[in-house]
């Protein structure tokens, strides 16, 4: 497989990948994972108050450490009520270490406590994912965004998806983003959103490659 078509993408989330990959492989492109690598690498520190900053950390950082082409996201939760929390810290907002289903369900624990007596009407929230396409050379190729709008309801409920999928309802499915079937979770997520624009930008810059 050409350069141009094999994407690095700097996660070792298997749900993460899962996305990407059914977006961009039925388009001729091979989507790696950190976890497929020879070695280990540095992480990029996500020190910026932007999604779109850590993003472009995160994509330049890998791409210039592997010498592989990288697509990175930086993606999290922002809750009209609290003030657009947890958004950048959304992995680790609840302080605490372990496996990443030890610190999703603390995450969870603290967004209900939070969200008590907050009416209905003021529940909105969306997950954000902005995402950037970087070369080993350091310089960033593309930048895409998405969002996927819903409100936080006090009943989790769903197994397919991680990190807040039980606690964003959408009104017009009845159901919570954890209850989606991956098809349609991708047709419609913050993360799907992004990965499609993304790959029209990898079509055009392939299509200038070739």
């Amino acid at each position: 497989m050409s350069r141009s078509n094999q994407i690095l993408l700097a996660t070792s989330n298997s749900h993460k990948l899962s996305e990407v990959r059914q977006v961009l492989e039925p388009l001729g492109f091979e989507v790696v994972g950190l976890d497929s690598l020879p070695g280990t690498y540095p992480e990029p520190a996500e020190d910026e108050d932007t999604f779109e900053g850590n993003a472009r950390l995160k994509a330049v950082g890998y791409a210039q450490s592997t010498g592989i082409r990288c697509l990175a996201d930086d993606s999290g939760l922002v809750v009209d009520a609290l003030g657009g929390q947890p958004g950048v810290h959304s992995a680790r907002w609840a302080g605490v270490d372990g496996t990443r289903a030890e610190r999703d369900a603390a995450n969870n624990v603290k967004l209900l406590d939070a969200m008590t007596d907050i009416p209905e009407s003021d529940r909105g929230a969306r997950f954000v994912c902005m995402m950037c396409l970087a070369d080993p050379d350091g310089s960033i190729l593309a930048e895409t965004g998405g969002s996927f709008e819903g409100v936080i309801t006090d009943d989790p409920a769903g197994e397919n998806g991680f990190g807040y999928d039980p606690l964003l309802y959408l009104p017009d499915e009845g159901c919570t983003s954890a209850e989606l079937a991956s098809d349609d979770k991708n047709a419609r997520s913050h993360r799907g959103s992004a990965a499609r624009a993304m790959a029209l930008e990898l079509n055009r810059l392939r299509d200038g490659e070739s």
